[in-house]
């Protein structure tokens, strides 16, 4: 079979017709009822991997099939399911702990109030890095701040946009996000090593965006207010593994290896504070083990889809379409930045829009001599900038319904958004720095 993959169809529009099926398909239907949660992209993807078996008909259903699920087996998107697994299991048993909020609590003491909305900025980009999910710490974070925003008079436009960005922030340099083990698996590189290339893109926009927060209109507050919790020595102790994640990460230590430390050290200390039992918190790991069930189905299937449309010849397609155009590095980066955008634009979902793009972005890099741990950076980064600017993606729309009582809308976030947009900013001024 894996001789027979080998040749593949010179090249043929049609077999990008399952991408189109997906695009009317998901993006249609969300459109048409307005609402993105409506259609789930699993069924998307099966809809869309039907309409991929139906082609060729020169070819038997039985090896059709026999393609698909040699995809869907492909040793990258078998790794990136095992290290979502972890991911998950690490994000369950940590919550548990009360690792985020103790973290919160920290931080809560150590900001003064006239600079809360650069605070925010700075806890949620924190918190983020540490957990790898931006939708879970907005969703920890936003009713915060909107307390926070109501007792110190701050426009809630600037904190939650602060909370927002942040997020966006850790979902786009975390060591255990979705977007960054998706883009270092699709390019076959290491997350730590694609995680300093986008420090060269977003150092710039992330100082840039500290000291906006630090002008005189971010800082004025109208009133005071007395933080209810105190620091305890508990609060330190329960942040431990996400500080060692992160030392340990930046380290070059293995992602897997650390995330099963991770899981250890948190059942230890939610023992030692008997703030769960033994079976408990095999409850909890088996939960967040499960919570990824929808991501891991998603990446197997784009698996099997994407070796069906290459071997159809959908592949070899695109980059011959492009030849006009892509004919050197800079070119070539522009093209993948726009494919993988265009694709977060249609699904509203980096992690999808990655996994999908990332093997085409990888024949092109391969022709045009890009470094893979620069595409996986491409990806990583215009994903997360693309999802944090669409109005009607997860991020923007888990906050707008947490910060209901202050009748906040899609706009409001937007207004006080700036970390994504400085983001595109630094980007563009990464692109036009590549030497040919």
């Amino acid at each position: 079979m894996n001789q027979e993959c080998e040749q593949w169809r010179e090249y043929s529009f049609k077999a990008l017709i399952p991408f189109i099926v997906f695009v009317i398909f998901y993006f249609g239907f969300s459109l048409w009822t307005r609402d993105f949660s409506k259609v789930p992209m699993t069924v998307a993807f099966i809809i869309s991997s039907a309409s991929a078996l139906a082609l060729n008909h020169k070819e038997k259903l039985s090896k059709k099939i026999e393609l698909f699920a040699l995809g869907m087996g492909n040793k990258d998107i078998m790794i990136m399911c095992l290290i979502f697994i972890l991911s998950g299991a690490f994000a369950s048993i940590a919550q548990a702990t009360g690792g985020v909020s103790s973290a919160v609590i920290i931080a809560q003491h150590l900001i003064p109030a006239k600079f809360m909305v650069l605070g925010l900025f700075i806890i949620t980009a924190l918190i983020s890095l540490a957990i790898g999910t931006s939708c879970g710490t907005i969703a920890a974070i936003v009713p915060i701040g909107v307390t926070i925003s109501e007792a110190l008079g701050i426009n809630s436009s600037y904190i939650l946009g602060a909370i927002v960005g942040g997020a966006m922030f850790g979902d786009n340099m975390s060591l255990i996000s979705d977007t960054k083990i998706a883009a270092s698996r699709t390019q076959n590189v290491k997350i730590r090593d694609e995680m300093f290339y986008n420090l060269k893109i977003i150092t710039i926009p992330a100082i840039l965006c500290i000291i906006l927060y630090l002008l005189p209109h971010f800082t004025s507050v109208q009133n005071t207010f007395e933080i209810a919790n105190t620091v305890a020595f508990d609060n330190f102790i329960k942040v431990i593994p996400y500080v060692l994640l992160l030392i340990l990460g930046i380290a070059g230590i293995n992602v897997m290896f650390l995330l099963l430390l991770g899981i250890v050290l948190n059942v230890i200390i939610g023992l030692a504070y008997n703030m769960f039992g033994i079976f408990d918190a095999f409850v909890y790991i088996g939960d967040g083990c499960s919570s990824m069930s929808s991501t891991l189905i998603v990446a197997m299937l784009a698996g099997g889809l994407l070796l069906l449309v290459r071997y159809n010849g959908g592949i070899t397609y695109i980059i011959k379409s492009t030849q006009n155009w892509i004919k050197s590095k800079k070119t070539c980066e522009i093209g993948i930045c726009f494919l993988v955008g265009i694709i977060n634009l249609f699904t509203a979902n980096n992690t999808v829009a990655i996994i999908t793009s990332g093997s085409i972005a990888r024949e092109l890099s391969d022709k045009h001599g890009l470094k893979p741990e620069r595409t996986a950076s491409l990806l990583d980064t215009t994903s997360c900038i693309v999802q944090g600017l669409i109005p009607y993606g997860a991020q923007i729309l888990i906050a707008v319904s947490l910060a209901a009582t202050i009748n906040a809308s899609s706009f409001t976030v937007m207004k006080g958004l700036f970390y994504p947009i400085l983001m595109l900013f630094g980007l563009i001024f990464s692109i036009t720095k590549t030497k040919d």
